[in-house]
């Protein structure tokens, strides 16, 4: 079962993902994600990921998320509470 705001989060970005694409990726893609911490608290990196690809999937970014070949994730240096994805085939 996905909470109440885990489903407003892949809502979130599902209207993203509509605003900034054309279409979903057919073939191998390769993910990059810039992760920016809410705050100065330790946190996980890896914690990021399931939820953000999973979003990504039901937001029609590709079909599954067994697409992505390559994937990267890194902190910023600056604080935003924010990720930034690039996705290319």
């Amino acid at each position: 079962l996905i909470s109440e705001q885990g489903r407003a989060y892949r809502e979130a970005v599902r209207a993203l993902v509509a605003e900034s694409r054309t279409g979903a990726i057919v073939g191998p893609g390769r993910v990059e994600i810039e992760a920016h911490r809410p705050d100065k608290r330790r946190r996980d990196l890896d914690n990021i990921l399931k939820s953000l690809l999973d979003s990504l999937t039901y937001a029609g970014a590709w079909a599954d998320d067994s697409q992505v070949v390559d994937l990267r994730i890194y902190w910023a240096d600056t604080i935003g509470g924010m990720v930034k994805v690039s996705i290319t085939e």
